[in-house]
């Protein structure tokens, strides 16, 4: 007996001829949709690629790559839509242009979720209830999909939840934050874009707007899926009492971030200095504020501690600032020489600036030298202070060297007093004229 024959006789129903025909000429056709997608995905990518970096936030490579994804499934899926609505296919002729469909709309949805920054496990839900439902739907009808999943449920207080129903909150919820996240990176590069703001400004808006698409989609949300939030109103009291406990220093943290904004006493880009951490704002968040160090190490600072403790900023009002430069001299040099030294090595330094001009001030007469400090303004502080210093000092000892100017070394007199006979003996022994006073030749006393 072979295959067929066995077939009918399990009462299985073999396709006829035309079936298999129609079948074959489905088949095709879905293999040649998916070709076109192909196409689109290379040739129309790159372009739509372009206008997305253009209008958002994201940008590089990895973006285009994922663009270009997207825009071949998704053209894939539209001619495969037309070509099941040209038709009225059987049920075997669908399977092949259902599986294909299912398959394309699953994977432009899981790269466009995953390109808006969603979880990898929620994208690959929404893919896998998108197959699920286009496949159903092109060999036989959702109805029976449908009736089986809403059948399945579990009854809370008054509502009953269903299969069907938490597939569809679920659907929702991920096109709502879809569409959120899409509204929010818009409307920031909008604003990033706009001539009357200054930076500060930008960022308070961009900020402001995004809570705000955050406020208007939780309640287009609760309407969608017809929350009564009056129900809820003496649970949402007490959760509200509790977050306002448990969340204090959040909500502390955001207010005050909120506050550095408008008063603009910290932007991004400023120079600060907190408790002998010197770096520039690199980010206002919501909770902190990063802070990027020389050494490369970024620090996160709550929002609150800027409020409250005392912080050096050092490009507030103004980018200059001085730097202090000691220098030190033995008293043996020629004071104006040396001087002039220090002038010249400051003033051949590229980033010290020419106005306001460096100057050398003599602080003190020091047990051994004579104490000075170059002061030198810059204007980039975020690039560095410790290397400005290094690259004056650098220079001066060069001038120094060139022109004979001496660096002082610890010195002390000695006098002898008194000393035993049998030295005072053995001295005058070696030496025939005792040294009874030593003085340092680089000390005037």
């Amino acid at each position: 007996m072979t295959l067929i024959e066995w077939l009918q006789a399990s009462g299985v129903e073999l396709p006829g001829r035309s079936e298999a025909i129609e079948a074959g000429v489905a088949t095709a056709l879905t293999l040649a949709m998916l070709a076109l997608g192909v196409v689109a995905g290379r040739r129309i990518g790159p372009r739509i690629a372009a206008l997305v970096q253009r209008f958002a936030i994201a940008r590089g490579d990895a973006l285009q790559a994922r663009i270009c994804a997207i825009t071949q499934h998704l053209a894939a899926a539209l001619l495969l839509m037309t070509l099941a609505a040209l038709w009225p296919w059987g049920r075997l002729a669908g399977v092949p242009i259902g599986l294909a469909l299912g398959t394309s709309v699953a994977r432009a949805g899981f790269q466009l979720l995953r390109g808006l920054g969603l979880p990898r496990w929620l994208a690959r839900i929404f893919a896998i209830v998108c197959f699920i439902a286009l496949f159903s739907r092109e060999i036989g009808g959702l109805e029976p999909v449908t009736r089986l999943a809403d059948q399945i449920g579990f009854t809370v207080g008054s509502r009953r939840f269903s299969v069907m129903l938490l597939v569809t909150m679920l659907v929702t919820v991920v096109a709502i934050l879809a569409v959120t996240r899409v509204a929010t990176r818009i409307t920031e590069q909008w604003i990033g874009h706009a001539r009357g703001l200054d930076p500060t400004q930008k960022l308070l808006a961009q900020k402001l707007a995004s809570i705000g698409i955050v406020v208007i989609a939780f309640f287009f949300a609760t309407d969608l899926l017809e929350i009564d939030l009056t129900s809820l109103a003496l649970f949402s009291g007490g959760f509200g009492l509790a977050i306002g406990f448990g969340l204090q220093k959040t909500i502390g943290n955001l207010i005050a971030g909120i506050i550095l904004l408008m008063d603009r006493s910290i932007k991004p880009g400023d120079v600060i200095a907190l408790q002998s951490e010197i770096g520039w704002v690199n980010k206002i968040g919501v909770r902190a504020v990063s802070i990027i160090t020389r050494d490369g190490k970024e620090h996160l600072i709550p929002n609150e501690n800027l409020m409250t403790q005392e912080v050096e900023n050092w490009s507030y009002s103004d980018r200059n600032v001085r730097v202090r430069i000691p220098v030190s001299i033995a008293y043996d040099n020629d004071l104006r020489l040396a001087q002039e030294l220090m002038l010249r090595a400051a003033n051949e330094s590229p980033r010290v600036l020419k106005s306001p001009k460096p100057s050398v001030w003599l602080m003190s007469f020091g047990d051994y030298a004579l104490q000075h400090e170059i002061l030198a303004w810059i204007s980039d502080p975020e690039s560095g202070v410790g290397n400005v210093r290094s690259d004056v000092l650098n220079r001066l000892w060069w001038l120094f060297k060139e022109h004979g100017v001496g660096l002082p070394y610890p010195q002390r007199d000695i006098h002898i007093r008194s000393l035993p006979m049998g030295a005072r003996h053995e001295n005058l022994a070696t030496s025939p004229v005792p040294d009874t006073q030593h003085r340092d030749s680089q000390n005037p006393q």
